[in-house]
């Protein structure tokens, strides 16, 4: 390494740029708010489906929510749009985040199924909350692939910190 020039990682998820508008928006805390919050709404969503479904009691509530569950993820979505716009001036599928947006668009439709099966009473309530578990099974794998992102991120920095000490030193 030349001691003239500082040290870059190459191939890292974010460059220096993306990180400092990761770093100063709004939207990175929103994102984590939202997504902590999602997974609340989820198990919660989980534990009223599994009642009904062994039960056969709180049908209400089970329907009702995969519908805040759907609402939440609208709200996701939205957001986390806005925040690939600020961080890498796409509004998705930036290439740090094209399969797990790829993956969000498979969730987002069968949600969406959901919602529309419930608004035109095409399918009974067990049919429904199956597709509903389903949309479930789909946000579990895309909320893992975002999980490893992250992971990802912070092995990232802890990596940049390093070199950069060393090379400090």
């Amino acid at each position: 390494m030349n001691d003239a020039t500082e040290p870059s990682i190459s191939a890292g998820l974010y460059t220096p740029q993306e990180r400092a508008r990761r770093d100063a928006t709004i939207w990175t805390p929103v994102q984590g708010f939202l997504a902590a919050f999602q997974f609340i709404v989820f198990a919660v969503s989980v534990c009223l489906i599994a009642r009904y479904m062994v039960t056969g009691e709180g049908e209400t509530a089970a329907v009702w929510s995969v519908v805040c569950k759907t609402l939440v993820l609208y709200a996701i979505m939205v957001t986390g749009s806005i925040w690939e716009k600020v961080v890498f001036d796409k509004w998705l599928f930036a290439p740090a985040f094209f399969w797990e947006d790829v993956f969000s668009f498979l969730v987002l439709g069968l949600h969406t199924a959901y919602l529309w099966s419930l608004y035109t009473g095409s399918m009974s309530t067990r049919e429904q909350l199956w597709l509903a578990l389903a949309a479930y099974a789909a946000y579990a794998i895309n909320a893992g692939q975002f999980l490893l992102k992250l992971r990802a991120a912070r092995a990232q920095e802890r990596a940049t910190l390093a070199m950069h000490q060393e090379w400090a030193a």
